[in-house]
């Protein structure tokens, strides 16, 4: 009886190191044949507590609110400086405020369609601002509805101001999105970048409205030259515009 204890005792079975040897190759075998997929989601869950965490995601956080607070407070003085511009808070309760109801904005029908008309006290000649600054003049109004010729239309002729050189000069539309400034000087130091009002000698607009950006420069031709010039106020994109009432 003693022998065959001894020899049942001795088989490899019975022996804890063999028993973690044989579990360690089933572990192999395993991952082998799951090609990684355990072993990854097992270090997905040990290396963890590593990870760039809590601490620079709040960093990040951080950042992005003060971006966020900057962009805001450049906004807001952006909208106060423009309103002081435009008026819009003296005298918004003389103007007249009109949706856009039809745009032909396209070749060389420049002009959008507003639902305020004779009705509301709007008038042929009007000047007419949106977000961004000047629009255009309203040509032609019925009773419920006016017509606005923009300064994109070939029909449009506006007197200007180059305030950087305190130069007076004209913008004509062209039937295209940039205007043409034409200053009747061969020597006017125009720049890419100079800010372009309506002129405080025009008698067919308010003084100081803004206009647009010089976007390029064209050749000297003769005693004159002349700029493209990038609208502030993009037509095609305004649906609420203001009727100045304002009397020149």
């Amino acid at each position: 009886m003693l022998d065959v204890r001894r020899i049942s005792t001795s088989r490899w079975w019975h022996k804890k190191k063999n028993w973690t040897l044989f579990g360690i190759f089933l572990f192999l075998v395993f991952v082998r044949i799951s090609k990684g997929s355990v072993y990854k989601d097992l270090y997905y869950f040990i290396s963890r507590p590593f990870w760039p965490g809590q601490f620079q995601k709040e960093i990040i956080l951080k950042s992005i609110n003060q971006e966020s607070l900057i962009n805001l407070n450049l906004l807001q003085k952006d909208n106060a400086r423009l309103r002081e511009i435009l008026s819009l808070q003296k005298s918004s309760n003389q103007n007249v405020s009109a949706a856009v109801i039809s745009r032909k904005t396209g070749s060389w029908w420049r002009q959008i369609i507003i639902n305020k008309g004779s009705k509301d006290g709007v008038e042929i000649g009007s000047t007419v601002i949106g977000p961004g600054g000047l629009l255009g003049r309203v040509n032609s109004t019925s009773l419920f509805t006016s017509s606005v010729t923009l300064l994109t239309s070939p029909e449009s002729k506006v007197g200007v101001w180059v305030d950087r050189i305190q130069m007076n000069g004209l913008l004509v539309g062209l039937g295209d999105d940039y205007p043409s400034l034409i200053l009747y000087s061969n020597n006017a130091e125009i720049k890419v970048g100079d800010f372009v009002s309506s002129s405080p000698a025009s008698t067919l607009l308010p003084p100081n409205i803004p206009i647009g950006i010089v976007q390029s420069i064209d050749k000297p031709f003769r005693a004159k030259k002349s700029a493209k010039i990038s609208l502030l106020a993009k037509p095609h994109l305004i649906d609420w515009v203001q009727i100045l009432k304002v009397k020149i």
